[in-house]
């Protein structure tokens, strides 16, 4: 794994968020499969017209392993962006997740595959393959722009994106964001004293 992209990891999308000032979260419906999925990538960005998920399958097949595939389906929930049986292939081979503005469908399939999977929910329909459709292309997904190469991390709270072009500088605040955090619960747990005083702080 890219060694920066290790990092990106070990830290919650909450600290990410407020590095940002909370611009770059995608749509709260953006959520994990299963509330223990976390991932970070580069994302691979796809574009898919609602319906028709074989640009999908091409990016499966050219994405680099540990990239993150990040799909603008339009917010579509009527039809899936894919089934377990792909989701396995994207698995297989080396992708490390998935991030999609649809559904997707096999639900407990995907599941069982344990991979991380964030969608705005399920459904029972396929789509098509009428093979429209671009790939690594900006794109808009959840509500925030997406390029091709910038970060991608998620986790139970949902999906921010961090801009390749900023990905240090917001690495390094994000890290500074979690170590105070740490640092403030160590000071205050249990101690009835310091809750009273951090809460008098922040209600002035």
């Amino acid at each position: 794994m890219d060694n920066i992209i290790s990092k990106f990891l070990k830290i919650p999308t909450a600290c990410f968020s407020d590095s940002m000032q909370g611009l770059n979260n995608m749509d709260s419906t953006i959520k994990p499969l299963k509330e223990d999925f976390v991932v970070a990538g580069r994302a691979f960005t796809v574009k898919i017209p609602v319906g028709d998920n074989k640009a999908v399958l091409r990016a499966i097949n050219e994405a680099n392993p540990g990239d993150v595939l990040v799909i603008d389906a339009k917010g579509d929930t009527y039809r899936a962006i894919a089934g377990d049986f792909i989701v396995g292939l994207a698995q297989s081979l080396g992708i490390n997740g998935i991030i999609a503005d649809g559904v997707i469908r096999d639900v407990q399939g995907v599941k069982k595959l344990n991979y991380p999977v964030f969608c705005k929910g399920t459904t029972v329909a396929a789509s098509a393959k009428s093979g429209w459709g671009e790939m690594n292309i900006p794109i808009s997904c959840g509500g925030v722009a997406v390029k091709p190469g910038d970060i991608v991390v998620g986790d139970a709270d949902g999906v921010v994106i961090i801009p390749q072009e900023r990905e240090k500088e917001i690495l390094k605040l994000a890290q500074e964001k979690l170590r105070k955090d740490e640092e403030r619960e160590a000071q205050i747990s249990g101690n009835h004293e310091e809750i009273r005083r951090f809460l008098n702080q922040m209600t002035k």
